[in-house]
Formats: C-alpha cells, sequence, structure tokens
C-alpha cells in the first residue's frame, strides 16, 4: 500500500496579548497577515477573523478574567491545507463543559429564559471548518481550522 506523504506542520507565527478588552484586534491583524500569505481567501479570510475575535475575547474575559498580567497565546500553523490558529489562555476549564454548553436559542434569550449571552463557542463552529477544545492543566486552548484549498463560496462541514 502506497501512503502519501503528509508536509510536516509549519509554524507561520507565535504571539502573546494582554488580556485586556480590545486585544482581539491586535491578535486578527497577525492571523491576517499569516492567512493572506498561507493562500486563504478573502471570503474565508473574514469568517476566520470573526472566529479569531470570538475565541480571543473569550480567552481574554472567561479564561483569563481580564487579568493584563496573564497572556493569552496565539500560535498559527499551517500544514498542507489546514490553516490552524490555536489560541490559549490559562482558565483551565475543562474542555467537555466548554464542548456541552447549551445552543443558544434566540426565543428562549428574547423571553429571558437563557442568558442573552452565550453565542461566542456557536458562532466560532459557524465560522471555521473545524473547532477544537483542549485542556491541559491549566491551560485551555481553543483549535481553529480552515482549509486554505476549500472552494470560495463553500459550506463547511459541521465537524464539531
Amino acid at each position: 500500500m502506497t501512503s502519501v506523504a503528509q508536509p510536516a506542520p509549519r509554524r507561520l507565527d507565535a504571539f502573546a496579548v494582554a488580556s485586556e478588552p480590545g486585544n482581539e484586534r491586535l491578535a486578527i491583524t497577525r492571523v491576517a497577515a499569516s492567512a493572506t500569505s498561507a493562500g486563504l481567501s478573502a471570503q474565508r479570510l473574514e469568517r476566520l477573523k470573526t472566529a479569531v475575535a470570538e475565541a480571543t475575547m473569550n480567552a481574554i474575559e472567561h479564561g483569563n478574567k481580564n487579568h493584563p498580567e496573564i497572556p493569552v497565546d496565539v500560535e498559527i500553523i499551517q500544514s498542507g491545507d489546514e490553516f490552524t490558529v490555536a489560541i490559549s489562555d490559562q482558565g483551565g476549564q475543562p474542555a467537555e463543559q466548554a464542548a456541552e454548553a447549551e445552543a443558544p436559542d434566540l426565543a428562549k434569550k428574547l423571553d429571558g429564559l437563557q442568558s442573552p449571552r452565550g453565542w461566542g463557542l456557536f458562532l466560532i463552529r459557524k465560522m471555521v471548518d473545524a473547532m477544537e477544545i483542549t485542556t491541559d492543566g491549566q491551560r485551555h486552548t481553543v483549535w481553529l481550522t480552515m482549509r486554505t484549498g476549500a472552494p470560495e463560496g463553500a459550506e463547511h462541514d459541521e465537524q464539531v
């Protein structure tokens, strides 16, 4: 049996931002520069930017509790046609809890039966090709993956 060699993952960038509201814009700028050079289309880049903003805001607010001295780490990796952004905080929430959060229901929110908040992970899942959440001790990471070879306008599969 013949197997096709997969290219080794390549780190395109790694950086940290202080856990202060608004710093998601710094993350978006750096990720966008790498994504553009990696061949991500304009439409898919906008979706990724939205997902990066949401994940970074969650890391700042929920993970690191807006403590500016605790950084949000961002790593950008490309492996073949997969462009992955890893956003890590020190919140340590077990991955199962985040993955099992109740899906937002607009009618329930309008009726006051659900908090008006809670759209972040739902929105992120809809913006990227794949999302994974991992926890290693206190380090909580959201992995966002976009495929650079996906055709323009293609709907992504919901894989989470």
